[in-house]
Parts: structure tokens; C-alpha cells; sequence
């Protein structure tokens, strides 16, 4: 009988990075701030070699700045990092949209329909004002696109993209406000298209809703 292997338990240092990242992302932990390296120690229950090893990991990615002897701080924010970013995600999704609507079979039409159905329900509640599914609209939202892309059978493009993704998605964070009805059509909008495989449709829409966010973070005027 074939035994089955299993995938890697995660590490104490795998879960903080996962923390860290989120923090970051999230906003929690601000853009330009000091991470003072005895008090996240205390507060992520880690040692500092593992967390200067796990600061220059997110540095790669540019969530972190690393300032020579004097410690880390959390990347700043700037209209042309924005900018660049959207622009890059642009390329990735487009690219894997047409990946995906190539090879995309039945199970990923329920992976799709399945996603839409939590993001959607996310949204409803946005609408009406409640604030408290802003987190599931964060984790729905981002699993909705994934669904979208998953077939493209390339992992390094999708870590890039899901690395992207998340960049961007701070921005949205820090602006603290729902795009609103307009967000909530560009999804379903980009939903009909992937069923239908129109990839030159799905991607004019993902043109458009990532260039409408950058326009909506602009307007919310935390970028200097």
C-alpha cells in the first residue's frame, strides 16, 4: 500500500513570518515604523537570530527596509511604489488569465464559483455599512483571483503574483474605505467572463478594477 507523503509541519519561525507579514500588510504595523528587535522578540515569542533572519526575508519582498546596524523598519509607502505595483500585477494576472482559461476544467469552474460565493457575501455585508467583515473581504477577495488564475500550473508565477497581490492590498488597507457597487461589479463582471473563458474580457476587466484602485487609494489622500 502507497503511503501518502506529508506535507512539512510548519516552524515556529514559518507561523512569525506569517504574523510579521500580516501585521504589515494589514497596517498594524505602520509604514516607516521602527521594529525594535527586544520588543517584537517579546511580543512574537522569538528568538533574534530567527527574527533578523525572518526581517530580511520580508525585506526580499520590500515590506521591510533594512538599515545597516541600526535595525528594520516597515517599507514606506509612495505613489510610484503604487503605481509600479499595479502595473506589475497588471502583467502577472493578464498572463495568467490566459494560462488558466487555456486549461481550466470543471473543478476549476467550482473552485471559482465556489470562491465568488464567499466574496460576494462579504461584499453584501460591506454595503451595508458593516466594518467587521472587512477582514473576510480581504481573505475572500484575494482567494477569489487565485480561483481565477489557478489553472495557469505555474507556482513560481503564482507566489509572485500572490507577493504582488498583497503589496498592493496594504495600500487598500491603509486607506481604510470600500470601493463600494463598483468593486462588487468588476468582480462579478470578472466572474460571468471566467466561466464563459473570455480572457480577452476577463482581462480588460482586471485592467480596469486594479487602475480604479489605484485612483480610489489616491483619493483617500494618505499618500503624501
Amino acid at each position: 500500500m502507497l503511503k501518502h507523503s506529508q506535507p512539512p509541519a510548519e516552524t515556529v519561525g514559518d507561523i512569525v513570518f506569517r504574523q510579521i507579514r500580516q501585521d504589515i500588510v494589514s497596517g498594524h504595523l505602520p509604514p516607516g515604523s521602527k521594529i525594535k528587535l527586544e520588543q517584537a522578540k517579546e511580543h512574537y515569542q522569538i528568538s533574534i537570530s530567527s527574527l533578523r533572519e525572518i526581517l530580511s526575508r520580508l525585506a526580499m519582498e520590500n515590506l521591510v527596509v533594512a538599515e545597516g546596524q541600526r535595525g528594520f523598519e516597515v517599507s514606506p509607502v509612495s505613489r510610484k511604489e503604487l503605481e509600479e505595483l499595479a502595473d506589475l500585477r497588471i502583467v502577472l494576472e493578464t498572463h495568467a488569465i490566459g494560462l488558466a482559461f487555456t486549461e481550466g476544467d470543471l473543478e476549476w469552474e467550482g473552485r471559482i464559483v465556489a470562491a465568488h460565493h464567499k466574496l460576494n457575501a462579504a461584499e453584501r455585508k460591506l454595503l451595508t455599512g458593516d466594518v467587521s467583515r472587512t477582514i473576510d473581504w480581504v481573505r475572500y477577495d484575494w482567494e477569489f483571483h487565485q480561483a481565477i488564475v489557478s489553472a495557469c500550473n505555474s507556482v513560481t508565477l503564482m507566489a509572485t503574483l500572490s507577493s504582488v497581490f498583497d503589496r498592493f492590498l496594504r495600500y487598500h488597507l491603509l486607506a481604510r474605505t470600500f470601493r463600494g457597487p463598483a468593486v462588487v461589479d468588476d468582480h462579478k463582471l470578472l466572474f460571468e467572463a471566467a466561466l464563459k473563458k473570455d480572457a480577452v474580457g476577463a482581462k480588460a476587466i482586471v485592467h480596469k478594477h486594479i487602475k480604479s484602485g489605484v485612483d480610489h487609494v489616491l483619493q483617500s489622500g494618505f499618500i503624501p
